[in-house]
C-alpha cells in the first residue's frame, strides 16, 4: 500500500472536518502571531527608516543589546555543560537520588522566574545570606552582570538536559558499553558514539535554551536594578522605553529581538528537516549496508 492510500486509510473525517480545523488553526496563528509581529514591525518603522535605526543606534539601547548578547554567550554554554552531564548522569545511571535530581532539573519550570530573582537577591543581595561577606570584599553580583547570568542560567537550564534526558534514555547504553569492551577511554566513548546519537537533540535544546536567554524577563527583572546603560538587557529597555512613551526607540528595540526569535525560528525548522532527511536516510538503508561498511573498515 503506498504512502497516500495509507493517509486515505487513516483519514476518516468529513473534508469540512478538516477544512474547519484547519482554518481555525490558521486563523489562531493569524490573529495571535502574525497580527501582533507585524503591528511591531509596523510600529517600529511608523516615523520612518531613520528613526528606526536611532532607536537602535542609542547609547542605552546599544547597551542592553550587547548586555543581552553577553548573557546568552555566557548562560548557554555553561547550560549546555551542565545539562549533558545531567542527562547524562540521569539516562546512564541508577543511583539513590535520581527521582529528587530529576525534579531538580525540572525546578525552573515549576518556579515563576520573579521568585527565581528573588532568591537570588535574598542570597546574594545587601541584606542577603553572602550580602555582608560580598560588600567586604567588593564583590557585587546584584544589580550587576553575574546578578543577570545567574537569573538567566537558572530560568534556562531545564531546556538543554529535558531535550537530552528522553533521548539518551531512549539509545540504551549497549553502543557505549560495547565501546568500553573494545577499549575505548569515556571521552572517547563520549564523543565518538554519544555526541553523535544525541546531536540533533543537542542542536535543539541549544536553540531553544538561546531563545530563552535572550528573552528573558522577570528574573532579570528584579536582580538587574534597571540601571539604564548598565544592567538593562534589551526586554528590560523596552519596558522603559514605553513607559516613557517613546514608542518608535521601543518598538525598533523589540522589532530586534522579534528578528532574533525569527531566525531561531528558521534555525530550528533546518535542524528538524535535516534530521528527519537524516532518520529518513538511515530507514531507508538496507540492514545489511552498515554491517559491510564496517567489515570493509
Amino acid at each position: 500500500m503506498t504512502d497516500l492510500a495509507k493517509k486515505r486509510v487513516i483519514t476518516t473525517e468529513a473534508p469540512w472536518v478538516r477544512f474547519t480545523l484547519i482554518g481555525i488553526a490558521l486563523a489562531f496563528v493569524l490573529l495571535f502571531l502574525v497580527l501582533p509581529l507585524a503591528a511591531v514591525f509596523t510600529e517600529a518603522l511608523r516615523k520612518g527608516f531613520g528613526a528606526y535605526l536611532e532607536g537602535l543606534r542609542e547609547p542605552d539601547a546599544w547597551s542592553a543589546i550587547k548586555l543581552t548578547l553577553i548573557t546568552a554567550a555566557i548562560a548557554v554554554p555553561l547550560n549546555l555543560v551542565f545539562g549533558v552531564a545531567a542527562a547524562w548522569c540521569i539516562a546512564k545511571y541508577e543511583f539513590r537520588g535520581k527521582a529528587f535530581l530529576t525534579t531538580l532539573v525540572d525546578l525552573p519550570f515549576s518556579v515563576s522566574p520573579v521568585v527565581a530573582g528573588l532568591i537570588y537577591v535574598l542570597m546574594f543581595g545587601a541584606q542577603g545570606w553572602f550580602g555582608p561577606w560580598l560588600a567586604e570584599h567588593n564583590i557585587k553580583i546584584i544589580f550587576a552582570i553575574p546578578g543577570i547570568v545567574l537569573a538567566t542560567i537558572f530560568v534556562t537550564f531545564p531546556f538543554i538536559a529535558r531535550e537530552l534526558i528522553p533521548l539518551m534514555q531512549a539509545q540504551g547504553n549497549d553502543e557505549e558499553q560495547a565501546a568500553i569492551v573494545l577499549g575505548a577511554t569515556g571521552w572517547q566513548t563520549f564523543w565518538r558514539v554519544t555526541l553523535p546519537n544525541i546531536k540533533w537533540g543537542l542542536i535543539y535544546g541549544v536553540i531553544l535554551c538561546n531563545a530563552r536567554a535572550m528573552g528573558e524577563f522577570g528574573a532579570v527583572s528584579v536582580v538587574s536594578g534597571h540601571i539604564r546603560g548598565q544592567t538593562n538587557t534589551m526586554p528590560l529597555h523596552v519596558e522603559i522605553l514605553y513607559n516613557e512613551y517613546q514608542s518608535v526607540a521601543a518598538f525598533s528595540v523589540a522589532s530586534l529581538l522579534a528578528l532574533l526569535a525569527l531566525v531561531t525560528l528558521v534555525i530550528k525548522s533546518v535542524v528538524e528537516w535535516r534530521h528527519e532527511r537524516e532518520m529518513q536516510a538511515a530507514a531507508d538503508l538496507p540492514p545489511e549496508r552498515p554491517l559491510v561498511a564496517k567489515e570493509a573498515r
